[in-house]
């Protein structure tokens, strides 16, 4: 799609959301033209890694009056990519070794994150302009195609109404949690949580505890628990025949295929035919879309974890420009990605960019929906990019004007894959691509010389 030619236009943006994706969602507004204000619940800026030692109320998550928390951050979390491949493109993630507060690990623990997000706030001059301890109860369309936002403050109950031109929503989805299905739950009597509340293993000492889920939580949390648990057991949808059983290295860890049912006698068991006598199912099981406060009077719907329809997992056809997404894309490297979506929203609110036809757009998303129906892949891995994360972005890239993904970006992710699965204990601390490392700091120079950054 070409650059049109109309005159730039400055539109009164809302965002939801100041974790990563709201944050650069802001800046590129802002460095287009915008005027920006950013609802934010919590009281500081970094959503999701702001760490608290809070659980909610209900910990599998279940009760809809449960208390509520935002964040999914456990205690020991370190990141699962490098700091490097991690960072916005002109605002790298480098180690700041002379200041004693920071993580200077490669593969850094959650407050580092934080810490960089604050600075990247900072820097920008994005924390002004965000109004913290602000709900948003209420966003739904008003005449003109504009959007009515409806937001509470914390100290008080009182609803302000306002008017914008458009909305980012950047509200994170890693809070509402998914729950797996299990015939005779109901009747069973032990405990069970979802991995939205676990943060430390100390609640776990002693118990025999099942564990659902295959991803990268179940895999950090189970190894956390192996060394206080009396038995760890892994149910997992991905496990090879051959894998199943106790596990190499430890001597109360044990691997098996998908629960089949679970019984009032506290036992639970499984395809593969064993049976544990449980006292905890701790479910790594992900999590769902969640926008409670947005009304499109069914234009955008969450089916089986599906945000649709949306075009490019941004923008839904019938309200777009003026309504977009950041961050809905998963197995991914974030921040980059969420950088170049902002770009292209800011973009095309300002006239910059084009988008096709509502009529397009639509035909696009149905041949992708069809696409994924022929390859026998799930509604609820729509938004799962992994293997055309970089595709997509350069994609972005090229309708941004802006430069595509780095090539030692790309060769770095496919290393650490790889690398994580030769050595999935101690992958964040032992690696073998030290060459792109030293490519990466070699481009990083264009940024932190210039005054773009303080690093």
């Amino acid at each position: 799609m070409q650059p049109t030619h109309h005159q730039p236009a400055s539109r009164h943006v809302a965002v939801i959301g100041a974790g990563a994706g709201g944050l650069v969602a802001s800046r590129e507004l802002r460095r287009e033209g915008h005027k920006v204000v950013v609802f934010e619940r919590g009281d500081q800026v970094g959503g999701t890694w702001v760490y608290t030692p809070t659980v909610e109320s209900d910990p599998i998550g279940l009760d809809p009056n449960r208390t509520r928390v935002h964040s999914s951050m456990y205690q020991s979390l370190r990141t699962n990519l490098p700091r490097e491949a991690m960072g916005f493109r002109d605002y790298p993630f480098v180690a700041i070794e002379e200041d004693e507060e920071r993580d200077p690990r490669r593969y850094p623990g959650h407050r580092e994150v934080l810490m960089y997000l604050k600075d990247f706030a900072i820097e920008f001059g994005v924390s002004e302009i965000v109004r913290f301890e602000t709900e948003v109860v209420f966003v739904g369309l008003v005449e003109g195609g504009k959007w009515k936002v409806k937001s509470k403050s914390k100290r008080g109950e009182v609803v302000e109404d306002e008017i914008f031109d458009a909305v980012v929503v950047c509200n994170g989805h890693h809070t509402e949690p998914c729950v797996a299905q299990i015939p005779g739950i109901n009747t069973w009597k032990g405990k069970q949580f979802h991995s939205h509340n676990y943060r430390n293993p100390e609640p776990f000492r002693d118990q025999v505890v099942i564990l659902i889920g295959g991803a990268a939580s179940s895999a950090d949390i189970s190894r956390e628990l192996a060394g206080v648990a009396k038995e760890v057991h892994i149910a997992s949808r991905s496990v090879a025949d051959e894998a199943i059983g106790k596990q190499p290295s430890y001597d109360n860890m044990w691997l098996h295929s998908v629960i089949k049912s679970a019984h009032d006698d506290g036992s639970v068991a499984f395809q593969d035919g064993s049976v544990v006598i449980a006292d905890i199912i701790l479910h790594c099981t992900g999590y769902k879309y969640d926008f409670p406060f947005l009304e499109t009077n069914g234009i955008v719907t969450v089916d089986d974890n599906r945000v649709g329809p949306l075009y490019k997992h941004v923008f839904p056809p019938a309200l777009a420009p003026s309504l977009s997404f950041v961050g809905l894309p998963w197995k991914v490297v974030p921040f980059p990605q969420f950088e170049l979506q902002s770009k292209w929203i800011a973009g095309l609110l300002s006239n910059r960019i084009a988008l096709p036809s509502k009529e397009e757009m639509m035909e696009d998303i149905k041949a992708f929906y069809s696409l994924l129906e022929a390859s026998g892949i799930p509604k609820r891995y729509t938004h799962n990019l992994g293997d055309c994360q970089f595709e997509y972005n350069d994609w972005l890239a090229a309708l941004c004007g802006c430069p595509v993904s780095e090539e030692w970006r790309k060769k770095m992710y496919l290393e650490v894959s790889k690398n994580r699965h030769a050595r999935p204990e101690t992958y964040r601390d032992e690696w073998e691509d030290d060459h792109l490392v030293l490519q990466a700091h070699e481009d990083f120079k264009k940024y932190t010389l210039n005054g773009v950054t303080k690093k």
